[in-house]
């Protein structure tokens, strides 16, 4: 390093300038690394949420398509049976 051969107040500014550049960026990669691991383990716990999601649609075109089902008439109905005496036709 060429800043660090004068012994300038001026050169030994540039000097330390450029040690803090190189920390900064050793710092930028180590965090670039983290990041990285970071992203390959989020990658590999969400890998099989694809086929899970596509599961969920399936399930829930299913239910869109529900059965079509007759009209029942719902609540007590009361059948009073046929009188004995009462003639068919």
């Amino acid at each position: 390093m060429l800043s660090g051969v004068p012994r300038s107040d001026c050169a030994v500014q540039v000097n330390i300038a450029i040690m803090r550049a190189f920390v900064n960026l050793r710092e930028a990669l180590t965090a670039s690394k983290e990041l990285a691991r970071k992203l390959a383990e989020l990658e590999r716990r969400i890998a099989n949420h694809d086929e899970n999601i596509l599961m969920l649609f399936q399930a829930i075109r299913q239910l869109m398509a529900a059965k079509e089902t007759t009209n029942k008439i719902i609540g007590f109905q009361f059948r009073e049976k046929r009188a004995a005496y009462y003639a068919r036709r």
